[in-house]
């Protein structure tokens, strides 16, 4: 039962408002001996021409309160107690009959939504900072899909630009053959950084990078076949990665993708007299914005990113017709994307509203930052492998007899870092800490994972539960505050979608967890007083279980059956 609802429609019945309007206004109070729900009577006021607690006091004496353990009025507020057994007998129930469906919704049905996420660039490493893109793009995915957004997974693959025909000068001087066959990425990235080394000495080595990057423009058969087998060569590396996480695409076309689309976007702006030239360069002017000018063509005649960005949304708007279409990328781009986004809007695109900036932070390892340039990366796949290593060390030491233990390390180690990255806002910039990453207490992935595992255990020494279940045996303040956060799911669902950020249901399993240890150190459930008491806690272990399961796998964690 939407119990938020049944306070909207019985107060609906003695006020003149609309039930969205009350909905919107009801509050949850700040503690549980105020209520569960509260509707502030201060809007009723001057309709009314009453001072607000002089309303939630009449109010009080005029509500059904049928279904409701009691309504009573604290000042200007009405506060409902909704009836603990009812309450936590249709949550256990509606949890259990809609199992892994349980927190979705079809709110999105017939709403196409493009998420880009991941984006890594071709011939350069795949490190952490490219991570946090990843994991958020992939979570928002799954949250919009659970709530019947038709979403489209692309990867706007980095493969196009000057430092294309900066790695084929590179290659040419320095190549190493079997260095490239051997570990590609990071052959790559060794003559990229000399490259930059040496441009330092040498500065006509730039120009010759732009001379490469000229011929591949141009489409010259020896600087595509380089390009493409640099491509190839990573895309084989980061599909390693790919599967790794669990993550997948439904397109990769990248920036190259869009080097014959970009003519007809130029010839559009121009025609439109937005296009104008700026030291050589041809340009949008955004200065009434404040905001500088928006670079279309560079004064040699070659396409910037900004250039492809444009054609890229002009595509997707085309091919898929997206109500709304996300960019996951970091903060340190977020005035190239408002720039993009303007002039998709002075070109006389009002759907320009719909694109959206999706901000991160910087990830850190104690103040070191991360640049291919210099060399100073650290490559997610062996922090990946690192973070296995280290689980599996642990559970060596809590439960070395465990079945299956390199798996549950593998799930358990990539999950600890994943949920590092979704475990705040977006935008706070992440220092990791092993110690803290892969601690079993406290707000960790393996503590949300070890707290599912417990329940799966319990679940397991019980045996099924059968026969009928008497819900008012689950009289304690536990397991009431239970109940409530399992309640809460799809809110919390929504509220991640209305904020476009993933955190707002990493934070809310991890409650959810909290309250499940807390009701399990003050409930027993195997020694229960009664075997009706046994029962009624067994299904709420089980509801519990499902929501975590649910959880988890909005964030993009799996689950373990033991640890």
């Amino acid at each position: 039962m939407d119990y938020k609802k049944l306070v909207a429609e019985r107060i609906k019945e003695n006020v003149d408002l609309e039930l969205d309007t009350i909905e919107k206004l009801i509050e949850i109070p700040p503690k549980a001996e105020m209520g569960d729900y509260a509707f502030p009577c201060f809007q009723l006021s001057k309709a009314l021409r009453k001072a607000p607690n002089m309303i939630s006091e009449e109010l009080k004496g005029k509500i059904n309160k049928e279904g409701f353990e009691k309504v009573e009025n604290l000042g200007p507020y009405l506060n409902f107690f909704v009836d603990k057994t009812d309450f936590t007998k249709n949550t256990i129930e509606k949890v259990l009959a809609e199992g892994d469906s349980y927190g979705s919704s079809n709110i999105g049905t017939g709403k196409n939504i493009c998420v880009e996420y991941s984006s890594p660039n071709i011939a350069k490493p795949f490190h952490v900072g490219h991570l946090f893109t990843t994991v958020i793009g992939k979570s928002l995915y799954q949250i919009l899909s659970s709530q019947g957004y038709n979403c489209v997974r692309i990867n706007h693959l980095g493969d196009w630009g000057t430092q294309f025909g900066k790695l084929i000068s590179a290659y040419k001087r320095w190549g190493n053959e079997e260095a490239l066959e051997k570990d590609p990425i990071k052959e790559l990235l060794r003559i990229y950084v000399k490259f930059h080394d040496e441009a330092e000495k040498d500065s006509a080595l730039e120009d010759e990078g732009r001379m490469y990057f000229k011929n591949l423009e141009e489409g010259k058969e020896e600087e595509v076949a380089l390009w493409q087998r640099f491509k190839d060569l990573s895309l084989k590396e980061f599909k390693k990665v790919y599967d790794t996480l669990g993550v997948e695409f439904d397109s990769y076309a990248g920036e190259s993708f869009y080097s014959d689309k970009m003519d007809e976007v130029v010839e559009e702006i121009d025609s439109k007299g937005l296009l104008v030239e700026s030291n050589g360069a041809k340009v949008v002017m955004l200065d009434e914005y404040n905001m500088p000018p928006c670079i279309v063509k560079k004064a040699d005649g070659a396409t910037i990113y900004a250039t492809r960005d444009l054609a890229a949304a002009m595509y997707r708007k085309k091919t898929y017709d997206f109500d709304k279409s996300i960019y996951v990328v970091g903060t340190d781009q977020s005035l190239h994307f408002k720039q993009v986004f303007t002039t998709i809007k002075l070109m006389g695109h009002e759907w320009a509203d719909s694109c959206k900036h999706i901000p991160f932070g910087l990830v850190r390892f104690a103040d070191k930052k991360l640049s291919t340039r210099k060399g100073d990366v650290i490559f997610l796949e062996d922090l990946l492998n690192e973070s296995v290593e280290k689980t599996l060390q642990v559970i060596n030491e809590k439960n070395p007899n465990l079945e299956d233990k390199e798996e549950v390390a593998k799930k358990v180690g990539i999950g600890a870092i994943v949920f590092t990255y979704l475990k705040n806002s977006r935008e706070k910039d992440i220092v990791f800490d092993w110690n803290e990453m892969l601690s079993f207490d406290g707000e960790t992935g393996p503590y949300v994972q070890y707290s599912y595992a417990r329940g799966k255990s319990i679940l397991r020494k019980a045996g099924e539960v059968s026969g009928e279940v008497d819900y008012s045996k689950l009289n304690s303040k536990e397991e009431f505050e239970l109940a409530k956060s399992l309640d809460g799911f799809n809110k919390a669902v929504l509220n991640a979608i209305e904020r476009l950020e993933p955190f707002v249901v990493t934070r809310y399993i991890i409650e959810v967890a909290k309250g499940f240890n807390k009701f399990y150190n003050a409930c027993s459930i195997m020694n229960a007083e009664d075997e009706e008491i046994k029962k009624a806690r067994l299904k709420l272990v089980e509801a519990v279980c499902q929501v975590l399961k649910n959880g988890l796998k909005l964030i993009g964690l799996e689950t373990v059956e033991k640890m």
